[in-house]
C-alpha cells in the first residue's frame, strides 16, 4: 500500500473531474492536499469530501496563468504546511475550432492556461523543492499531444509543449532528488464524453484496443504511482494511459 503520510500535495484544477479524483487518491494515501481553481463555487464541499480521509485539505482561489498569483499561493501553502512535496499540474481548458476559424484569443487562452500555467506553478514551487532535496512534479498532458487532433491545434500544441518542458526540467533538477514526469490520458469517461451521442462514442471506441473509455480513477492511479516511492527512479518520462491507443 502506498503511504504518503506527512506529505503535502498541490493539485491545480481540483474541483472536479481528473483533478478531484487525483486529490481523493492522494488524500486516501495519507497526504494533505491543497488545490487551486479559478472558480470557488462548490469548493467547500470538495474540501469536506477530501477531509474524510483524515488529512487536511485547503482551497486556494487563483488563475494559474498569473505567475504572481501562483507565487502567492505557493508562499501561503509553505507558510501553513512548511513544504510542498507533490505538484500535480492538472488545470486545463479547451477552445476547440478548426484552425482556419480559430481566433488568436482562443489560441492564447489555451496556451496561457495549459502550458504557461505549468511554467508558473513549477516556477512557484521549484526552489523550495530543490532546497528540501525532494519533490514530485506530475504534469497532465494528453494523447493528442502525440497524435494531434482536428479542431485542437491550440490544445495539442500546449500538450505537446508540456512534454518538452517535462523532459527538460527533469534533467535540470534530477540531482536534487526532484522528479518531473507527465501523464497522457486517452479517452476518459467524463462530463465532456457523457455529452457525446452513441454513434460518436462508438467511433471513438473503435480506436481503443481495450474497447472501453478510461476512468478518472485510472488516471488518478497513475498520478499516485508517480508521486510514490515506487517511482523514485523515474523522471523525464510520460506514462500513457489510453487502453492501447498509442
Amino acid at each position: 500500500m502506498i503511504n504518503l503520510k506527512g506529505q503535502t500535495a498541490l493539485v491545480t484544477g481540483g474541483t472536479r473531474g481528473i483533478g478531484k479524483a487525483v486529490m481523493d487518491k492522494l488524500a486516501g494515501a495519507g497526504a494533505d492536499v491543497c488545490f487551486v481553481d479559478l472558480i470557488s463555487e462548490g469548493t467547500a464541499q470538495v474540501e469536506e469530501e477530501i477531509k474524510v480521509h483524515g488529512g487536511q485539505c485547503a482551497f486556494y482561489q487563483g488563475n494559474v496563468a498569473d505567475l504572481d498569483q501562483c507565487t502567492k499561493i505557493a508562499e501561503d501553502i509553505l507558510s501553513r504546511f512548511n513544504k510542498i512535496d507533490i505538484l500535480v499540474n492538472n488545470a486545463g481548458i479547451t477552445r476547440d475550432s478548426l484552425f482556419m476559424r480559430m481566433s488568436r484569443e482562443n489560441w492564447d487562452d489555451v496556451i496561457n492556461i495549459n502550458l504557461s500555467g505549468i511554467f508558473n506553478m513549477c516556477k512557484a514551487v521549484i526552489r523550495p523543492m530543490v532546497k528540501a532535496k525532494y519533490g514530485r512534479i506530475i504534469n497532465l498532458s494528453s494523447i493528442v499531444g502525440f497524435t494531434g487532433n482536428p479542431g485542437q491545434v491550440n490544445y495539442s500544441s500546449a500538450k505537446a509543449g508540456l512534454i518538452g518542458f517535462t523532459k527538460s526540467l527533469a534533467k535540470e533538477v534530477a540531482s536534487r532528488n526532484v522528479t518531473c514526469n507527465a501523464i497522457a490520458p486517452g479517452f476518459i469517461k467524463s462530463e465532456m464524453t457523457d455529452k457525446l451521442d452513441e454513434e460518436q462514442k462508438k467511433t471513438m471506441l473503435a480506436n481503443v484496443p481495450m474497447k472501453r473509455m478510461g476512468t478518472l480513477e485510472d488516471i488518478a492511479n497513475g498520478v499516485l504511482f508517480m508521486a510514490s516511492p515506487m517511482a523514485d527512479y523515474i523522471t523525464g518520462t510520460t506514462l500513457h494511459i489510453n487502453g492501447g491507443m498509442f
